[in-house]
């Protein structure tokens, strides 16, 4: 294994691996066109949404707390998640959350496939949600996502 990826591993670390691992990190993050200043999503219910108005923040879905992080899913991400774990759920909302807000509690890991995944240890403060949209079925069974979503 790569240094770069035993250090994302090993020390569940993107961008804050003590000594010269942030630097690789960094060298990596770039190389393969991960920006950590785009927007991230993150697949809600409309109950999880209106807990998070009412409570002024969100802190995440059931399977969150268990992890410990709030699981986020990049623009080429967003799609393969709502089908892994949200198929045929409806009631859904996309929000698109704006990464370079998050600071250092947001973290790129490996997970699925090896891919990195941002991961946010903390709560989400609700003015770094630019936008909520509505994630509706379509006639084929899927989640429809908005038209205006960058890479669709």
């Amino acid at each position: 294994m790569n240094p770069v990826a035993e250090c994302i591993i090993a020390h569940k670390c993107a961008v804050n691996c003590g000594g010269g691992r942030a630097q690789l990190v960094r060298k990596y993050l770039f190389a393969n066109d991960i920006d950590m200043n785009k927007q991230i999503y993150k697949i809600a219910t409309v109950e999880q949404w209106d807990q998070a108005k009412a409570d002024g923040v969100f802190r995440g879905a059931p399977i969150d707390l268990a992890d410990g992080y709030i699981h986020f899913s990049t623009v080429d991400q967003v799609r393969e998640t709502a089908t892994k774990h949200f198929a045929g759920q409806e009631d859904l909302l996309l929000l698109t959350i704006e990464a370079a807000l998050l600071g250092d509690a947001l973290q790129y890991e490996a997970s699925r496939g090896g891919a990195l995944f941002p991961h946010l240890y903390a709560e989400l403060p609700l003015a770094a949600v630019v936008e909520v949209q509505p994630l509706p079925i379509d006639e084929n069974g899927t989640h429809a996502f908005p038209t205006n979503l960058a890479g669709a």
